[in-house]
């Protein structure tokens, strides 16, 4: 289910496989013509996106809301229509997610904005409807980052509080600065965190008792904390330029590869996360006896059988027996 218009709330962005909206469709285009020079998405406000390599298959996408990046709803659905976007779009293969502001990544929610949440006319159980179907569809615009075709990279500098940590958590890859803040930060506020931080986190840490720790007191934590953590992969010294350089270069190495491939390892990591040993190898199978079928054919000769790969495989191949970088062909508009 993509960043979808609901009763409740007032986003103009189209479910996948529906027709798009004038703004979807114009990012689109955007997207498929993106030529190294920043850039705003249609009609958005709050995102700038960048091809900043010279084969332009990655894209540097910054939040880019002042003073501090606080989210209002049409932020977050900004950031949601984008990476469905994005991930229908083909021809790009990993996205680095960072921020323009050089201190901050977000500060998280703007609680202006989230005190307008509910129609004071509406009897409470119509409240809670609306405030339930008001969350889901938050989740689902953060959770775009997640269901984006392409791994996802988050270079973080600066603070990152709060909607920060749901966001990091739906990234593949997290790099921070050395300059990094973090704090599961809603319990000050007198919630508990709701938009992906308490579903994905326990997923990813190798530390429980650290992770309650920081959810339950919402104390400010660095980058070497969440590197022992395990919310993050790589510290980087220096500020928000290092580690994006440092993102840029690990997605660049990722480009490099089978986009075919580099799909199917992301879908068959997803699934492992919320399956079974059992249930993911049988996804896992199914999986490659597609991919296998289609590209793999014995051919008998009198003399010997000749293994004869298509595309991907065949170009994979042919790279590593002459020594030359492989040459894949996008991915066709998704």
């Amino acid at each position: 289910m993509g960043c979808q218009r609901n009763h409740v709330t007032t986003s103009a962005f189209s479910r996948p496989g529906l027709p798009a909206s004038a703004t979807t469709r114009s990012l689109a285009v955007q997207l498929d013509h993106l030529r190294g020079v920043m850039t705003s998405p249609s009609g958005s406000k709050f995102i700038k996106v960048t091809a900043p390599l010279e084969d332009k298959s990655v894209l540097l996408v910054e939040l880019n809301r002042g003073p501090v990046n606080a989210f209002n709803q049409t932020f977050w659905e900004e950031l949601g229509a984008t990476f469905d976007e994005i991930s229908r779009n083909g021809a790009i293969r990993v996205v680095v997610l960072s921020s323009s502001n050089p201190k901050i990544f977000t500060a998280g929610l703007d609680l202006t904005d989230a005190g307008a949440l509910t129609n004071g006319a509406l009897d409470p159980a119509r409240k809670a409807l609306e405030v339930r179907n008001h969350l889901l569809h938050f989740q689902s615009c953060i959770s775009a980052i997640e269901r984006c075709t392409q791994p996802v990279i988050a270079a973080v500098n600066g603070v990152a509080y709060g909607l920060a940590i749901d966001i990091l958590c739906a990234c593949d890859i997290r790099y921070s600065s050395s300059k990094s803040r973090f704090s599961i930060k809603e319990v000050d506020v007198g919630l508990a965190a709701d938009i992906g931080t308490l579903a994905r986190l326990p997923k990813i840490t190798g530390n429980e008792s650290l992770l309650r720790e920081l959810a339950f007191s919402a104390r400010d934590f660095g980058p070497a904390e969440a590197a022992q953590l395990g919310m993050v992969s790589k510290v980087i010294e220096g500020g928000r330029n290092e580690v994006i350089a440092a993102a840029l270069e690990t997605a660049k190495l990722i480009a490099s590869k089978s986009p075919i491939a580099v799909v199917g390892t992301k879908r068959i990591l997803l699934h492992a996360r919320d399956h079974s040993v059992d249930e993911n190898l049988e996804y896992t199978a199914t999986w490659n006896q597609v991919m296998l079928q289609s590209s793999v054919r014995l051919i008998s000769t009198t003399c010997a059988r000749r293994l004869t790969r298509l595309q991907d495989t065949s170009e994979a191949f042919k790279a590593f027996s002459t020594k030359q970088p492989p040459q894949f062909k996008p991915l066709p508009k998704l």
